[in-house]
């Protein structure tokens, strides 16, 4: 039946449907009949789809017109290639229903390959490579050893069989608001004229479960960061203020009043394996943290190293340098994924299992153990909301610390003379 024309491609839309074969001729022809009367009224409720585009059609117009930031945009992209284009991208956008959505996510709940129960060697990378990277030069460790415990670098790279392991369920989400957004694009260009995901079962918001370095812990870290000064500086200010790591690497030296004892976060730095760039902070706002007599001790003593060091070679630091930088004169800044990486070493050296983003909770606990509000925790945090974010995240340290402001309540407050209790 004649539909109208595709939107895109200027091509006739036909609504199709099958009649399977009744007892009789004249009941095919009834059963015929009430098909034709329901895709006429679809026709004339302008309730069938406007265009034959496809899935991936639709994702393509979509990133088109997609205002997000550049590592967004990466991310999204990524979970399209790998989530949504494979399975349901041939579909037409009009034939997308909710089971099929909801059927997407539930095989993403039981693999995050889409495995359907193949079996297959899942290769670590895409390009030309050697499964197994194991020579005569290159020796297990394990072997050489004795030792089955031992770590060996080309044990860790060995292509195995595929083993079956869920989807996040923050992953899932970000799948569902890829699909949501995409689809309700579809409704405002006349494309379709309802949004299948409005009806789809949002998957769980997961449960943040921040794990902090302890104190003990958070001391040996900084007694194994203090053998570089540079490196301790870093790892110090970062546990101090619980700033981000971009934020952190993106600091200039002009966002510092030590003075005053006073750093700004301005910006922050994005990274896409090799590629760098300066960008907002995550909530587009800056934000002033105030720094500890210590701290700014640190920092003038970090200052004058850099000075020093620029003077060797005969330049001098940038108005404008980057607190943090591996050139004499901090007109570059430190990478992100250097940073994360020299933590994650020297955690392992310890044998703490931790990365660098836990200096971030361990700042916020602290504070949060100190009996410090909610709101100053958030602000210092640049977490947006007015804490509720806050709140949602360090829920249990909250409690905790609720806790202990109760018993040192009961332990000051007066006690009444009560008459003893009837025996």
């Amino acid at each position: 039946m004649y539909a109208g024309l595709d939107q895109l491609t200027g091509k006739e839309i036909r609504l199709r449907e099958t009649v399977p074969a009744r007892a009789t001729r004249r009941e095919t022809e009834r059963e015929a009949e009430k098909v034709q009367t329901r895709l006429l009224n679809q026709v004339d409720e302008r309730r069938s789809p406007r265009t034959e585009a496809t899935v991936n059609e639709l994702l393509d117009r979509w990133l088109d017109v997609l205002d997000v930031e550049r590592k967004t945009r990466v991310n999204y992209v990524s979970k399209i290639e790998k989530h949504v284009r494979p399975t349901i991208g041939g579909l037409a956008v009009g034939r997308v229903k909710v089971e099929t959505v909801e059927g997407l996510y539930g095989s993403m709940r039981r693999c995050r390959d889409h495995c359907r129960g193949r079996k297959f060697v899942q290769h670590r990378t895409g390009r030309e490579h050697l499964c197994d990277e194991h020579t005569t030069r290159r020796k297990c460790t394990k072997v050489v050893a004795s030792d089955e415990s031992a770590e060996c670098r080309w044990c860790d790279r060995i292509c195995r069989s595929h083993v079956c392991s869920p989807l996040a369920a923050g992953s899932i989400r970000v799948v569902h608001a890829i699909l949501s957004g995409a689809f309700s694009r579809a409704v405002r260009w006349g494309w379709i004229t309802t949004n299948p995901i409005d009806q789809v079962e949002a998957p769980s918001v997961p449960r943040p479960n921040p794990d902090p370095p302890s104190t003990v812990e958070a001391a040996e870290l900084l007694a194994e960061a203090w053998k570089d000064d540079d490196w301790g500086t870093f790892v110090w200010f970062t546990m101090t203020t619980g700033a981000r790591r971009g934020e952190v690497c993106g600091l200039r030296w002009s966002d510092l009043d030590l003075s005053t004892g006073v750093a700004v976060f301005r910006s922050s730095i994005g990274q896409i394996a090799g590629e760098q760039w300066e960008k907002d902070p995550k909530t587009h706002q800056h934000r002033r943290v105030t720094l500890d007599a210590e701290l700014v001790d640190v920092l003038l003593e970090h200052r004058q190293r850099c000075d020093a060091r620029a003077r060797a070679v005969d330049t001098a630091v940038r108005r404008d340098g980057f607190v943090f930088s591996p050139v004499p004169d901090c007109s570059r800044q430190t990478s992100p994924d250097t940073v994360t990486q020299r933590y994650g070493r020297m955690a392992r050296r310890l044998g703490l299992d931790t990365h660098l983003h836990c200096l971030r909770h361990y700042s916020a606990t602290e504070l949060i153990a100190a009996g410090v509000d909610i709101r100053t925790v958030a602000g210092r945090l640049g977490h947006a909301g007015g804490g509720a974010t806050t709140l949602r995240t360090y829920t249990a340290f909250v409690l905790e610390a609720d806790q202990r402001a109760a018993k040192a309540l009961a332990a000051r407050r007066p006690r009444p003379n009560r008459p003893a209790a009837a025996s």
